[in-house]
């Protein structure tokens, strides 16, 4: 079901209005959004999604987080006094962390308050290394290369992980002062502990005190708090009344971050009382919430709308006429396809098997994906390396890139696909039947979606079958190796390209690796590359990888997307984000243009 220009504009109602201005007379200052799919959970140690790291960032706090303004993008302290001190060779970082910051109050503490202190953030980290937390993230915390964590995890594997035993490459060395030791240079450790999401400090009490079920109590010390939580339906964060001195602040001097610094700097956080947030997957009624002032903010326009609301690229004129702002970014991010590498049939290095994913890649129209479902709101990637990250080279060009059914057509009949069943779909080249299954989800948009593989791959003579289920049961499916091939999207976490790579490390197979690619040469590349401050010898590594991922296509990157956020009038202080997620911190409601509607 679409809605048409007039349908849509006429959404804006008068008894929503007034609802509207209710709302802004108690005097709360609430910031209402949507997501587009629901969480999984807030225990930063057993989430990757990057809905339930939205929420976890401003319930938790790293060492070190960005400012909210500046571009290119600069990292700051946050827990931490300073950035880290590092030796020559980037093997022991040092780090201070901030006295009297504390977790909010919680059952856990007993009626105390409880100070954050270093051997928190050692707890933390070693959860991802514990086989009972299961972590999805644990391959990312072992590529720290933190001395001694991987042996403590291999010995816990049939009994209990040590908590209390001292590493030697995470310590507490005092109470303020965190220091780790590393197996190998890692230049950029301090982008990877950028991440409040995932790195922000846990206390052990809170654990211990809610086992299984802390996914459902996250206690930090950030901003925000949870407030309710009704799994999959509504989350709201209430502002923690405990935490610290902290005031806005920025370095960014470009015309649009002055406009904004104008009215927040120097103001404490956070601004906004409470947060609710609803997760709607349909993008219709998703848009209409924010028509209708049922939510402020709505985080990339629905493709399906995106000609109702930005008519020739304009924000539309009765759109205008209510106030309503526009953020429009080049993201950090991609879309991409993975062919499951273990699957027997898209699956394997043999060069038939090579042939059928470059064969698939060809086929797949990707301007038509841009033009018709997004709506021109995309670039075709040429490598799978994201926009804003190191590596990326927007002169770079590939196969990757290129839409050819003729020569998909020829590298299938070449590698032995050329002969067809009695309904004209190919066969293997051992005459078995081929058929391509298509993880997919339920919504009006992955329809859409469907309907371009469905042609694009009849176009080549291949069946194809839809497996459709929720994207989090996808998702443990994908990382089970039960699904052939599905679509996905992958947003940034910091600005080191290497993020991207990960996707086709090996090692990362089952986690970050969905396609469970394991080329030796790659893998080797990859670690190369870790070690390697930023320069030419590390983007020649970068341009290898583009390269090997093309000639094997283990995953087809179709678009680095053009995000277009929206809010009402009332919303101050929003700037999209390139590689973070905590925001609403650094937002502000105007009660008096939100009483007006």
């Amino acid at each position: 079901m679409t809605l048409n220009r007039r349908e849509a504009l006429a959404a804006t109602g008068l008894p929503l209005l007034a609802s509207a201005r209710a709302h802004a007379n108690t005097g709360r200052k609430v910031f209402r959004m949507a997501f587009q799919i629901a969480e999984t959970g807030f225990d930063p140690a057993r989430i990757s999604d990057i809905y339930s790291r939205i929420v976890t960032s401003h319930i938790f706090e790293g060492l070190y987080g960005y400012d909210p303004l500046a571009r290119p993008a600069r990292l700051v302290p946050r827990i931490a006094t300073a950035m880290p001190e590092v030796n020559a060779d980037f093997t022991v970082h040092t780090i201070r962390i901030r006295p009297g910051v504390f977790f909010q109050d919680d059952p856990a503490f007993g009626g105390q308050r409880r100070e954050l202190v270093a051997q928190d953030f050692v707890y933390s980290l070693l959860r991802f290394a514990d086989p009972k937390t299961v972590s999805p993230m644990w391959p990312t915390v072992d590529e720290m290369g933190i001395v001694g964590l991987s042996e403590r995890r291999a010995q816990a594997s049939s009994g209990r992980f040590d908590y209390d035993r001292p590493l030697e490459g995470l310590r507490a060395i005092d109470k303020h002062t965190l220091q780790f030791r590393l197996q190998a240079p890692r230049p950029r450790l301090v982008e990877v502990l950028a991440q409040s999401d995932l790195f922000g400090a846990v206390a052990r009490e809170v654990v211990d005190e809610y086992g299984d079920d802390i996914p459902g109590h996250p206690v930090g010390t950030g901003p925000y708090r949870l407030a309710q939580w009704r799994r999959s339906s509504f989350i709201a964060l209430d502002r923690n009344p405990g935490y610290r001195e902290v005031f806005y602040e920025t370095a960014a001097t470009d015309p649009e971050a002055l406009k904004i610094a104008a009215h927040m700097k120097g103001k404490r956080l956070p601004l906004i009382d409470r947060v609710e947030i609803s997760p709607i997957e349909e993008s219709q009624p998703r848009w209409l919430s924010f028509l209708n002032k049922e939510h402020d903010f709505i985080e990339r326009i629905p493709p399906e709308f995106v000609n109702v609301a930005l008519p020739g690229g304009q924000v539309a004129p009765n759109l205008a006429k209510q106030g309503i702002q526009l953020f429009r970014l080049p993201a950090a991010d991609c879309a991409f396809t993975f062919f499951n590498m273990d699957d027997p049939q898209l699956g394997g290095m043999e060069p038939h098997r090579v042939a059928l994913r470059r064969a698939i890649s060809l086929g797949m129209d990707v301007q038509t994906e841009i033009r018709r479902v997004r709506r021109g709101q995309a670039v075709v990637a040429q490598s799978l390396v994201l926009p804003h990250t190191t590596g990326y080279d927007p002169a770079f060009k590939s196969e990757n890139g290129e839409y050819n059914p003729a020569k998909a057509q020829a590298l299938l009949d070449l590698y032995g696909y050329d002969r067809r069943d009695a309904e004209g779909f190919r066969r293997h080249p051992d005459g078995s039947p081929l058929t391509v299954e298509i993880a997919t989800q339920p919504d009006a948009l992955s329809r859409q979606f469907d309907e371009l593989w469905n042609r694009n791959l009849r176009a080549l003579g291949i069946r194809p079958k839809f497996i459709t289920g929720k994207w989090p049961e996808q998702l443990k499916l994908a990382r089970a190796g039960k699904l052939q091939l599905w679509y996905l999207g992958s947003t940034a976490s910091y600005p080191d390209g290497i993020g991207m790579l990960q996707r086709l490390y090996g090692p990362q197979a089952g986690q970050q690796n969905y396609s469970r690619f394991k080329h030796e040469p790659f893998d080797r590349l990859y670690e190369r590359a870790m070690l390697l401050p930023d320069g030419p010898e590390r983007d020649a590594l970068f341009h290898e990888a583009k390269r090997i991922q093309v000639a094997f296509m283990p995953m087809k990157v179709h678009v680095h997307r053009i995000v277009n956020d929206m809010a009402h009038p009332w919303v101050i202080g929003y700037r999209r984000q390139l590689f973070w997620v905590d925001l609403f911190q650094n937002l502000d409601i105007d009660l008096e243009r939100l009483a007006r509607g």
